[in-house]
Parts: structure tokens; C-alpha cells; sequence
């Protein structure tokens, strides 16, 4: 699958950002002969299985320019740089605890050009600051997840939405959510096509705060 498949879901790309989307591919194929981030299989389906997966949360949720996002967890860079690419008056930050991870990740930046993502080699509850929303690819329970980020997210929200957490996950979630009263989980086979999608959700958790 080519970069004509992102083309199709968002055809309102500036000129600029068609081209970075482009160069995915060889910046991914070039860097995961060197440090293996994404696997074989999926690198040849990197625009469906990486790119149009992580720009689902962008089908749920667009973020207001000046905004800040934290990616706990992003592993190759996913959901965080196609965001980015997607949103260049967006502040991303990129966290990942594992530090080959994070140099490719950087390099993927330096080649894409990107000027509005920042990494950090470190665990989520080291990290300093508040963010408009956090998104991440199912690295952990939402239980595990929310005791990760707390404190992380702003109380005062710009978008339509309350701040809070933006997760992809796929499969059964109920037992897993059934505590959380305030979620919605929005199926991603009703943006997309493709068959990878039968299965694979955006799940949404506004945090309460305590005045």
C-alpha cells in the first residue's frame, strides 16, 4: 500500500506535507535495516498498519493550533509524527523509555524536517509539564495508562472536547473500560476501509479533576 491511501482520507494536504508523508517510507525502510522499530510485515504495510492507524485520532479529534500533545510510549514515532505532519502549528512530545527507539525516532524528525516535535528518553512519570491531550498505541491497560499520565494533562481545554487521553486499542474492551463512566470508544472501521481496521478503536477518557 502507498502513500496514495493517506492522499484518500485526507485530501486536503498542503504540497509540503504530501511530500513528507512520501518520505516516510524510505526513512522508515532506510532506518529499520539499521534498528528494527517497526516489524518486516508491517513495514510493507506502513501506511495503512502505522500512518493511517496513528491519523485515526485526528478522525476523533483535530488539535487547535498552539496546542500541546504528549505520545507516551511512541515506540517508531507512532501516533506522534504523522500527528505532527498533520498538525505543524501542534507542540508534539515524544517520550519512549527505550533509547534505540528514540534515535530513530530523531532521525525520522531530522529527515522529515519537522519542527514541531520534541523527544524524550525517559519514563511518562519522569516527564515535566502539562499537555492539551495525550495519545498513545495501546502500550499498557488504561488502569496502568491513567496512573502514568496523572497530573499531565491541563485543566483549561481550547478544543471541543475536554482535555484527556487519546488511545488506539483494538479487540474487546469491556472489562478493561467498564470503571471508566465518562470514555467513548469510536470504531475506526467507520473512517476507514481496510480490513486492518475491523477490529481497532480510538477510545477517549476526558479526566475529571477536582476543583
Amino acid at each position: 500500500m502507498t502513500v496514495e491511501i493517506v492522499f484518500k482520507y485526507f485530501p486536503n494536504l498542503s504540497e509540503h506535507q504530501r511530500n513528507q508523508f512520501s518520505l516516510l517510507s524510505e526513512l522508515y525502510k532506510d532506518w529499520n535495516q539499521k534498528i528494527n522499530v517497526v516489524s518486516r510485515k508491517d513495514i510493507e504495510e506502513l501506511y495503512v498498519r502505522h500512518v493511517l492507524h496513528s491519523l485515526g485520532i485526528a478522525k476523533i479529534q483535530m488539535f487547535e493550533k498552539g496546542a500541546s500533545i504528549l505520545d507516551v510510549g511512541t515506540g517508531g514515532g507512532f501516533p506522534g509524527i504523522p500527528l505532527a505532519i498533520l498538525h505543524p502549528d501542534v507542540q508534539f512530545t515524544l517520550v519512549d523509555s527505550i533509547g534505540k527507539k528514540i534515535k530513530v525516532v530523531d532521525e525520522v524528525i531530522k529527515g522529515l524536517q519537522l519542527q514541531n516535535v520534541s523527544t524524550v528518553n525517559s519514563r511518562v512519570e519522569e516527564i515535566e509539564g502539562q499537555f492539551d491531550f495525550i495519545v498513545s498505541r495501546a502500550v499498557a491497560a488504561m488502569p496502568t495508562f491513567t496512573h502514568w499520565v496523572k497530573g499531565r494533562i491541563k485543566k483549561e481545554s481550547v478544543h471541543h472536547r475536554r482535555n484527556g487521553i487519546l488511545y488506539l486499542k483494538g479487540g474487546n474492551l469491556t472489562e478493561e473500560l467498564k470503571n471508566y463512566k465518562t470514555v467513548e470508544i469510536f470504531t475506526l472501521s467507520e473512517y476507514f476501509n481496510e480490513d486492518f481496521f475491523e477490529t481497532k478503536k480510538v477510545v477517549y477518557l476526558p479526566l475529571k479533576f477536582k476543583g
